[in-house]
């Protein structure tokens, strides 16, 4: 597993200190670290869903030092204003306060090569518009697929829903990993050039 950002305990002090619990664990952070690390100098990822920046963190983490551009949505601006204090000052990263969903709907800039959708717009609703911005051969992911405690009433429908449209799709290639207990469930999606799509389910 690659070694934690520095700034992470920073970041958890500040999450602890504000009732934040939604931040990714390590496992999924790693693997976010690892996927910024394909990403090609002059390449982009979005991050929606910032939260304090732990996700951030991990990306920026395994993102090429200098060519690489980072753009994380949040709606919260107070949860967004703990990354900007301790990630702020890197160059690779713009931060975006708003909704989610209206700024996918306005989008009408460059592709990504990685997307991490840790929140509801990207993920449960505006799929679509999120999927159009990978670019060909990029790659979609999200978390959070196995029960949670905090999973509100009728979620667990909404989960299956989403996975069934995932694996549907032609456009994508689709991977779901993790072991219950290991991890919280994560799923790639990789966009072919053209035909091609399905996927398959880990356990």
């Amino acid at each position: 597993m690659p070694e934690q950002p520095p700034v992470l305990a920073a970041l958890r002090a500040a999450a602890a200190d504000a009732g934040f619990t939604m931040s990714c664990e390590d496992r999924t952070g790693a693997f976010l670290a690892a996927l910024a690390a394909e990403v090609p100098a002059g390449g982009r990822i979005l991050e929606l869903g910032t939260g304090v920046g732990e996700g951030s963190a991990w990306l920026l983490s395994g993102a090429a030092a200098e060519g690489v551009e980072l753009v994380s949505v949040e709606l919260d601006e107070d949860v967004q204003a703990v990354a900007r204090k301790h990630l702020g000052d890197d160059p690779r990263v713009t931060f975006v306060a708003g909704d989610g969903g209206a700024w996918l709907e306005a989008y009408r800039g460059e592709s990504f090569d990685l997307i991490f959708a840790d929140t509801w717009p990207g993920k449960f609703t505006h799929l679509d518009a999120a999927l159009k911005l990978v670019k060909p051969h990029g790659t979609y992911v999200i978390d959070d697929l196995y029960t949670q405690p905090n999973w509100p009433d009728g979620h667990a429908a909404e989960v299956e829903r989403l996975l069934r449209e995932l694996f549907a799709r032609r456009d994508f290639t689709c991977v779901r990993m993790g072991q219950r207990g290991l991890s919280s469930g994560v799923l790639t999606a990789e966009r072919s050039r053209g035909g091609g799509g399905g996927g398959r389910k880990g356990r």
